[in-house]
């Protein structure tokens, strides 16, 4: 087909609508780019319950074993159970998913051995440019002698449910009665091996694999997305509800009133007890959008928190550097050392449960010590000048006496008792706007000041 890879090829993944913009020639010359770039002489290969998953990673691995590389397909599995496989084999993988994208989209994240990252600076721009080589005359002919290798099929869910289970200790907790939305995602399928034997009572929600999506968006934290969990849990007087997203490596937690947790919250929570694993010392990251409530739990547990930008692969690269025993992002990924430093949404909810489960209070009192500031969420506005705008917003911050600012990730704004950060979307005309402060009324001062500027 005829493809622009401009508009298919992410930062950290490839991602698009099928047939339309990639089909399964080009899901097979990106196998044979994926085994020329990473090497090695064996991969492991999943995908999630898109319709044109199964026929995509099947192309993907015909062009990985004409070039002499065994493939293992473990077939459907969540993003994080192929990190799984790839972590405990020591090889590298590649998940056939589109996320919490529409059922028309489908992609492509890959990883080296290890589950380590391959992103636009780790591999993913030569993949790209060896495709685009090959475009016209197909893949170039394999080295005489070469044999092909083989393609055979793995199941792997057993043993990523029993790697997690061995990272939490749940064997003394309390019964819990749990509702799960798992948005007709990989979710439906990861949860009950998981769960299986836990003192839970859990009530299942759209648990059918189906990647038309038919009851809402798998995107949990688009607020929409999670209202039908929220009435189930006040109906069946749950302790808590869990809401996965499409290929199930992010979670998002919703207390016994019905009401979303900060993922920042989790990620505090989380932390605390992976600071506790660990002795009471250690490195978390934490990205820039997170409530100033993480880096202060941290420190109160004895742990070091580090700042980064928003993005995967900066939190992976930072975990590798300082040896990071957990990292957290407000998008509810959630990152552990135990886990070959990748993201693992329902290692998070085992954490949730086992917190809850270890004590006697409901899910709201056990988070208000880790939920400390009043925040926004995020705020996009469709901005077509999106240097000028934060030009404005900088030279209009920039002079008052006790303000900060700072760069690192577009321009994060702190004053005594509040802090925003703007910064420009990579793919679309928009500036995205998180505002925490420590009351409402600061918060909504400075959000409408901000968004003033944003939107003039």
């Amino acid at each position: 087909m005829a493809a622009d890879l401009s508009n298919i090829v992410k930062a950290y993944d490839v991602r698009g609508v099928v047939p339309d913009e990639w089909d399964e020639s080009l899901a097979e010359l990106f196998g044979a780019a994926f085994v020329e770039v990473v090497g090695g002489s064996a991969i492991v290969v999943g995908h999630d319950m898109r319709p044109s998953s199964p026929g995509l990673s099947a192309a993907f691995a015909r062009g990985a074993a004409a070039r002499g590389v065994d493939v293992t397909l473990i077939g459907l599995c969540s993003t994080d159970q192929l990190y799984y496989a790839s972590g405990s084999t020591g090889l590298p993988g590649a998940m056939f998913t589109a996320s919490h994208n529409p059922a028309r989209y489908n992609g492509i994240k890959m990883c080296r051995a290890g589950a380590a990252p391959v992103g636009q600076d780790t591999g993913l721009s030569q993949i790209r440019t060896l495709v685009e080589g090959w475009l016209d005359a197909g893949a170039p002919a394999v080295p005489a002698g070469t044999v092909p290798g083989t393609v055979t099929e793995q199941d792997s869910l057993k043993g990523y449910a029993e790697h997690l289970r061995s990272l939490v200790d749940l064997a003394s907790i309390r019964p819990l009665k749990v509702v799960v939305d798992a948005g007709n995602g990989m979710g439906g399928h990861t949860v009950p091996t998981v769960f299986e034997g836990l003192p839970l009572d859990v009530t299942q929600m759209y648990f059918e694999l189906d990647g038309t999506f038919p009851n809402h968006e798998a995107n949990p934290l688009d607020p929409k997305n999670i209202v039908d969990l929220q009435a189930r849990v006040l109906a069946e007087g749950a302790d808590l509800g869990i809401a996965f997203d499409g290929d199930a490596d992010r979670c998002f937690i919703v207390d016994e009133r019905g009401v979303g947790v900060s993922p920042s919250a989790i990620t505090a929570l989380v932390a605390s007890r992976e600071l506790a694993r660990n002795g009471g010392s250690g490195t978390v990251i934490h990205n820039l959008i997170t409530s100033w409530s993480v880096p202060e739990v941290v420190r109160e547990n004895g742990g070091t928190p580090v700042r980064t930008r928003v993005g995967h692969s900066f939190i992976k690269e930072e975990m590798a550097k300082t040896g990071a025993i957990f990292g957290g992002e407000h998008s509810a990924h959630y990152y552990f050392k135990d886990f070959w430093n990748a993201d693992t949404g329902m290692l998070a909810a085992l954490h949730v449960l086992a917190a809850l489960g270890g004590q006697d209070g409901p899910l709201s009192e056990l988070v208000a010590s880790y939920d400390r500031y009043e925040g926004s969420g995020e705020i996009n506005s469709t901005v077509e000048d999106q240097a000028g705008r934060l030009a404005a917003v900088k030279e209009t911050f920039g002079g008052r006496e006790g303000v900060t600012l700072d760069e690192l990730d577009g321009l994060t704004v702190t004053g005594e008792d509040w802090w925003f950060n703007v910064r420009a979307s990579n793919t679309e005309p928009l500036l995205r706007l998180n505002v925490e402060a420590r009351d409402a009324d600061t918060l909504a001062r400075v959000r409408d000041e901000a968004l003033s500027l944003i939107r003039a």
